[in-house]
């Protein structure tokens, strides 16, 4: 593997405003390993590092980064993992994106994903499965799957994903990296494709904490285009934090099963178990902590996400833009033919249960309850940080399956987001941290913490890192060397 891709985007920076490296020699040696894909991770990748390389000094000097093909980028494809976008180039950038390249990030390719980022394991893709670094035969995790397995896989120093009810987190445990979804309303969300439009939130995938800070102190601001976005009340610092002294964190029993372990893997409990014992050496006390309507979140999530999908996914008809199939009988059968052809077998699961939630006569009945039972889970989330300062979960039930394990149920796909939709509901930050390996595939642990607290949260972060010692490397350099 290239001594430059073993670099992390910091020390990258660093060596780049040295003048030890260049910005372009960093890009070239990326764009390669990129273009070798062999995980199907990227949709698109760019021909060669742009005439003009950003300046040493802008704050992120130049290094490519690797975006999630939700987010709109001005002339380059933009199909969310759908057929009905397919060749779709915008012609606008979204702010996050505009704001790391205004920052000085170069755009290295477009990553795969869950079509329209509805899925836990980046299967439901239009443009084919992305594989897991860590085990070819195994998922990635989604729905921002591409982007944790080129992070993972060594062909991107650092990504963006969305997170609607896991999708940043979920696959960055899967793969072995880091991965942060950011309070609701700190990224703006214009030029991301919607999904559910109050859930959906913008991160950054990344090989450590250090890098996620980075990452995200420059996709993070108020938007006036974006009515939703609020910023950060102030910038956020690198981590510094060594140790975990005066820290709560708080386990609720609620989100982890009965004492056998109840749907959460034994290897995964066992490793959520040594963290809490690596995070009591570091000086935080283990407190548990009430959540009791988070078991309800699954539920509530399944109706709130799939009514705002069936409202935001009604605008693709194959009148404006994106694909149109001929239906020469009627204007009707033109909308039922594209709609039919261009979207797949999950979107039109999800599209109908919504449709059905919001039917008059059962909107009361299903998406009106489902909204209580979301306020309920934020009062519950509110009252826990009264008493402890984060909470910790596993951040997925499991370690990566097998591809196609389970893609003829969907409830047992929809499981994987156990431990990360509550978060996603009550609009918190929380970040995943790799924490060791179960039968040699990546396990993930999850710390959440009260709204706008992404500086603290990444700071506690990065000295638990520090303490677990985890090292994806290997991984990065056997699938380099895969790829040839």
């Amino acid at each position: 593997m290239s001594e430059l891709t073993e670099l992390s985007a910091a020390e990258a920076v660093g060596r780049i405003r040295a003048g030890e490296i260049s910005a372009r020699e960093l890009f070239d040696a990326y764009r390669e390993r990129a273009a070798a894909d062999e995980l199907n991770a990227y949709t698109w990748v760019a021909d060669g590092a742009p005439d003009e390389m950003p300046d040493a000094e802008t704050p992120l000097a130049g290094v490519p980064v690797a975006v999630k093909d939700l987010f709109c980028t001005e002339g380059i494809p933009s199909q969310a993992g759908s057929r009905i976008l397919e060749g779709y180039r915008p012609p606008y950038t979204a702010t996050v994106v505009a704001r790391l390249q205004d920052a000085g990030a170069t755009l290295l390719g477009k990553t795969n994903q869950d079509e329209f980022a509805m899925g836990s394991s980046n299967e439901n893709s239009a443009f084919g499965p992305v594989l897991n670094p860590w085990d070819r035969t195994r998922v990635p995790g989604g729905s921002s799957g591409g982007s944790a397995a080129a992070v993972a896989g060594g062909s991107a120093p650092w990504a963006i994903g969305t997170d609607t009810g896991g999708s940043i987190r979920q696959p960055a445990a899967l793969c072995g990296i880091v991965g942060l979804k950011p309070t609701y309303g700190a990224c703006s969300r214009y030029g991301m494709i919607a999904f559910a439009s109050s859930l959906d939130q913008a991160g950054p995938f990344t090989r450590d904490v250090a890098d996620a800070a980075l990452l995200f102190a420059h996709m993070a601001g108020r938007d006036s285009r974006d009515s939703t976005s609020t910023g950060l009340p102030g910038p956020i610092e690198p981590p510094r934090a060594e140790d975990l002294r005066g820290i709560r964190l708080g386990v609720p029993a609620d989100l982890l099963g009965d004492e056998d372990g109840v749907g959460i893997d034994a290897g995964v409990r066992e490793s959520f178990e040594a963290t809490l014992r690596i995070a009591e050496g570091l000086g935080a006390s283990i407190e548990t902590c009430a959540l009791p309507h988070a078991p309800h979140a699954l539920s509530a999530y399944y109706l709130i996400a799939p009514a705002e999908a069936s409202a935001n996914l009604a605008r693709y008809d194959g009148v404006r833009y994106g694909l149109r199939v001929a239906g020469d009988e009627s204007l009707e059968a033109m909308y039922s033919r594209t709609r039919g052809e261009g979207f797949g077998a999950e979107v039109k699961r999800r599209v109908m249960l919504g449709t059905y939630a919001l039917a008059s006569g059962y909107y009361d009945a299903y998406y009106g309850t489902a909204l209580k039972v979301r306020t309920k889970i934020a009062e519950d989330f509110r009252a826990a940080f009264a008493e402890v300062d984060f909470i910790v979960t596993p951040t997925s039930p499991t370690t990566a399956f097998e591809l196609g394990a389970k893609t003829a149920d969907p409830l047992a796909m929809y499981l994987n987001d156990y431990c990360t939709v509550p978060m996603s509901l009550a609009g918190i930050p929380a970040i995943s941290i790799p924490s060791g390996l179960g039968d040699g595939l990546p396990i993930g642990f999850q710390l959440a913490g009260a709204a706008f607290s992404e500086t603290r949260l990444l700071d506690a972060a990065h000295a638990l890192e520090r303490a677990i010692g985890f090292d994806g490397s290997a991984v990065r350099n056997r699938t380099v060397a895969q790829n040839g």
